[in-house]
């Protein structure tokens, strides 16, 4: 539903300059997601970290008009078209704003908290509601204090339930999405350890997660759970309460009996004096746990209950994870095939866009139909093309009777298939080459036959990288950081094994302020593939002096040798004032220049202009173990007063920086000017060895399972000695993936279905086997090398290493695929 301008200044109660009428469709809080300029309202946010005010200038450029600012923007007057409605707090205002949209609707809306389950709640409601009406939901998990008022800023005239997302990570913020949601109907999923670090205790978090429910009709939670129940007493609700339970038959909705079979689980329950049963197509608790929310709500709804059990059958698995993989011929593919609506739609364009730099690489969209939008066909796929446009897509198949009615709307490259075997068997998915695809559809059109056709499969053994992981770890540091701290990201060695591009574009999106490479030849990798971040060269080689000119790589310099070969290059090349980084050796004894030796750096630099100091650094040697106390104060002491000597001999700004990971944690008073950033990135405090969140999981497939009698060995040189009859897997990874030889011969194990499996006999090359005799398990079924079950950190106990070698170690040819969550 549009806006006048002048209608939202009058809700926000800014102050307007400017006086260019203006209608308001969109609302904008990331820069780099702009999509339709001219319907564009952007709120200038400010963060600890940034602030949006700076990208008004560029905004403007691109065409936007209309921006909700605390603050004019400096040559405000050259803005001569433009709007800034000012107001104290934009978050604020935003969130002021989707609160009086989301009052003109008196529609049902559900409203979702709780620690885990929301999102799945969410999707399995859709599933089973919108055959019967139109629905507005959270796109995947926008549930934060900016999410959430994007979220309710997508309801239309169209829309005739709203199911929306809450998540809260501190004491406060679920008063502010209150207003904003207004649920009529409210599910809290559980209550668990996660964001725990900012509430004195669970009952703290449970209590302020039930403040979005204080204006309920309804609320749907677990009876069984005594925390919650006696939180829900607490606060005292008006509203009907639906508390599911398995062991209280007073409950309105309770449930009799759970039986759980290879292929599903049937549910019995009563409700309001009926009987009634339905069955799922999982068995763990926490999918059971799931259906039975969704069951109280749709029962609530006045669903009928022969409905309910038709639609619980066939609901789907929810792969909330935007996933990118490699493709044949050279494409790469972005896997988003679990839904197909509008606002997702413009998520994974955005996605894509932001991950296609390159030029020469065309962007292709396969998209199905979008159903239950609720709008006309005319109007919705009108809109669609303006999106496809937007986004510069180069090359569209649509898949559907009604997106290849609207074809000719199109106005670029198009083909389109009545259904998906007709696409799968047209020849043209052979056709692509060296191109960006996203693969955009609706659940019944099966696009994974898509997916599988397009995806290069060299190998069963994967490792996954959670891109929302990496973030969390980020900003898990950042809050440790003064709001003016610099962080440089390490990304060298293909980010500990994670892949060099994905990981920085991720963080140059979080707008980190340098990453970090060990040679030159990474940088330009990272440079071609469109990264634009600044970006540091640790270990720099004469003979790559010319790369690091062309790409804007910025070297570190440790000696005189290597600077006066970098200033003889540069002045060959006719570069002036390039940036350097500048080393000191406070302790470490591997690069770097001696503390005595800077006032002589120092003349050295003031008497040319090639290079320029951009920074100055050191390493801490035992910044992770207590024991190295007081030497660590002395390499900070010895730093501080070298670097003040470099200082001293130059009137701009040198940025300062000594913390590793460690040193962020354990030594806050050193941060000076930045910080840098490396294996905490990745999940792992080197200080205590634990996860943080995990980043990586490396995994395969089981290839084949043997009975093997007792006594029989198993593996190169009859190391595998068995004694007693045993079930022997194989599994395709081997040393030449990273996994190493000495955790063989039952010295660690992996895990098949989450159980421990050891492994048996020596690792063979591209082969081992594992002990899977007490392990109900088949053929094609998973085993985790290591991930969020099995730390990495258990597999470098073993081996007595540090938790870079495993990580660093992962081979080449094992296939990375990114996902986020």
């Amino acid at each position: 539903m549009s806006s006048t301008i002048e209608e939202i200044t009058s809700i926000l109660g800014a102050q307007r300059i400017g006086t260019t009428s203006s209608t308001i469709d969109w609302i904008l809080t990331d820069s780099r997601s702009l999509c339709f300029p001219e319907e564009t309202l952007f709120f200038a946010l400010k963060t600890k970290r940034n602030d949006g005010h700076k990208y008004i200038p560029d905004l403007y450029q691109k065409g936007v008009r209309n921006f909700v600012v605390n603050e004019i923007p400096e040559a405000a007057s050259s803005y001569t078209d433009a709007n800034f409605l000012i107001v104290p707090n934009p978050l604020k205002s935003l969130q002021r704003l989707a609160s009086k949209h989301r009052e003109q609707f008196q529609v049902p809306v559900i409203g979702i908290t709780g620690s885990n389950g929301k999102t799945v709640v969410k999707e399995w409601l859709y599933q089973i509601l919108s055959p019967d009406r139109t629905i507005t939901r959270s796109p995947r998990s926008y549930n934060s204090q900016i999410g959430v008022p994007l979220s309710v800023w997508l309801m239309n005239e169209h829309t005739e339930l709203g199911i929306f997302e809450a998540g809260i990570s501190e004491m406060g913020e679920m008063e502010a999405l209150r207003p904003i949601i207004q649920p009529t109907i409210g599910i809290l999923t559980n209550i668990g350890g996660a964001h725990q670090e900012n509430f004195s205790s669970v009952q703290d978090k449970c209590m302020e997660k039930l403040q979005l429910f204080k204006d309920c009709d309804v609320i749907v939670y677990n009876g069984d759970n005594e925390l919650i129940t006696s939180c829900v007493t607490k606060s005292l609700f008006t509203a009907r309460e639906i508390a599911w339970s398995t062991k209280d038959s007073e409950r309105p909705l309770f449930i009799e009996k759970i039986l759980k079979d290879d292929t599903g689980t049937t549910i019995k329950y009563r409700y309001l004096g009926f009987f009634k049963e339905y069955r799922i197509p999982f068995i763990d608790d926490a999918s059971i746990e799931n259906s039975l929310n969704c069951l109280a709500v749709a029962l609530y709804l006045m669903v009928p209950p022969e409905t309910i059990a038709e639609r619980m059958l066939h609901l789907e698995p929810i792969a909330m994870r935007l996933e990118v993989k490699e493709g044949k011929n050279g494409c790469t593919l972005i896997n988003d095939s679990y839904n197909s609506d509008f606002a997702s739609l413009d998520i994974a364009l955005d996605f894509m866009m932001r991950r296609s730099e390159d030029k020469n690489r065309k962007r292709t969209l396969i998209l199905s139909d979008m159903l239950e939008s609720g709008q006309t066909s005319k109007l919705l796929y009108r809109q669609v093309a303006d999106l496809v446009h937007s986004r510069k897509v180069d090359h569209i198949i649509g898949v559907g009777e009604e997106i290849s009615a609207a074809a000719n709307r199109f106005e670029i490259q198009k083909d389109f298939f009545a259904n998906t075997s007709e696409l799968l068997n047209s020849g043209l998915l052979n056709q692509l080459h060296n191109e960006d695809i996203l693969i955009k559809g609706a659940r019944v059109f099966h696009f994974d036959g898509i997916t599988d056709a397009l995806e290069l499969k060299v190998h069963e053994t994967i490792l996954e990288i959670n891109l929302n992981a990496l973030v969390d770890n980020l900003n898990y540091y950042r809050n440790k950081l003064k709001p003016e701290t610099k962080i440089v990201c390490m990304v060298k060695a293909s980010a500990y094994g994670a892949g060099s591009f994905e990981i920085a574009k991720t963080l140059e999106d979080q707008r980190v302020d340098y990453l970090a490479v060990a040679v030159a030849d990474e940088g330009a990798d990272l440079r071609k593939a469109g990264i634009n971040s600044s970006i540091i060269i640790m270990n720099p080689e004469i003979t790559a002096f010319k790369t690091m000119f062309d790409y804007r790589l910025e070297p570190e310099v440790y000696s005189f040798h290597l600077l006066e070969e970098l200033i003889k290059a540069a002045e060959r090349e006719g570069v002036s004032n390039f940036p350097i980084h500048i080393k000191i050796d406070t302790g470490m004894h591997r690069l770097g220049f001696a503390p005595n030796e800077i006032p002589q750096l120092v003349q050295r630099l003031q008497k040319q202009s090639a290079v320029i100091p951009r920074s100055v650094f050191s390493h801490l040697v035992g910044s992770d173990a207590e024991r190295f106390d007081a030497f660590t104060r002395h390499q900070i002491e010895t730093f501080e007063a070298a670097s003040t000597t470099l200082q001293e001999g130059f009137k701009h700004k040198i940025i300062r920086h000594i913390c590793n990971t460690a040193g962020i944690e354990r030594y806050p008073g050193a941060q000076f000017d930045m910080v840098r950033l490396g294996i905490g990135l990745y999940g792992i405090d080197p200080f205590t060895n634990k996860m943080l969140h995990n980043v990586t999981t490396l995994k395969t497939t089981i290839l084949q399972i043997h009975e093997v009698p007792a006594d029989e060995t198993v593996g190169y040189s009859r190391k595998g000695v068995l004694t007693r009859d045993s079930r022997i897997a194989a599994i395709p990874i081997g040393y030449a993936d990273g996994l190493n030889r000495h955790l063989g011969n039952g010295h660690a194990y992996c895990l098949v279905n989450g159980q421990k499996a050891p492994y048996v006999g020596n690792i063979c090359m591209d082969v081992c086997m594992i002990d899977v005799t007490d392990i109900d398990c088949k053929e094609g079924d998973k085993a985790i090398i290591f991930g969020d079950d099995l730390p990495v950190t258990v597999l470098s106990d073993i081996l007595e290493t540090i938790p870079y070698e495993i990580l660093t170690s992962v081979s080449n040819r094992v296939k990375r695929v990114y996902y986020q969550d």
